[in-house]
């Protein structure tokens, strides 16, 4: 059998988007990307990683699965979100030519509108544990425990 995990813009601790997108918000320069109308399907790595193990622990599945969470955002509310979680002001919006300055290809992902719920992933008995935008990043920027 085959299952295709299609995934969205993965948000973790380290590396990729998020890492990418904080470095305005702490100067204070976080702000929508272009129009700010376009939706973004996102998952929490966490989810991402636990859907590839359900996906290869349960038989009956096969074929495509989406491996985004099921309340995709618009970037003006990923944005607000972000900035929420950073406890930072999100009122400058950085125009799509800045956006593929800062971000070369994955620009296009950032830019992009894609509105994808995950219904057969869903179907298959899979459990988002970070389903909602901002408690998601509220979990992802959490300091870290000192041991």
């Amino acid at each position: 059998r085959t299952v295709s995990v299609r995934t969205g813009i993965a948000l973790g601790p380290e590396g990729g988007a998020l890492q990418r997108m904080l470095l305005p918000f702490m100067l204070g320069l976080g702000g929508r990307l272009g129009h700010g109308r376009q939706w973004m399907s996102w998952i929490h790595v966490d989810d991402l990683v636990a859907l590839i193990v359900h996906a290869l622990e349960t038989d009956s599945l096969s074929g495509p699965l989406l491996g985004t969470s099921p309340t995709p955002a618009t970037n003006a509310d990923f944005t607000k979100a972000l900035g929420r979680a950073l406890h930072r002001w999100t009122i400058l919006p950085m125009p799509a030519w800045q956006v593929r300055l800062l971000f070369g290809k994955v620009a296009d992902v950032l830019l992009g509108s894609q509105r994808c719920r995950p219904q057969r992933t869903l179907a298959s008995g899979f459990a988002f544990r970070h389903p909602e935008l901002e408690p998601a990043l509220n979990q992802l920027l959490r300091p870290a425990p000192v041991a």
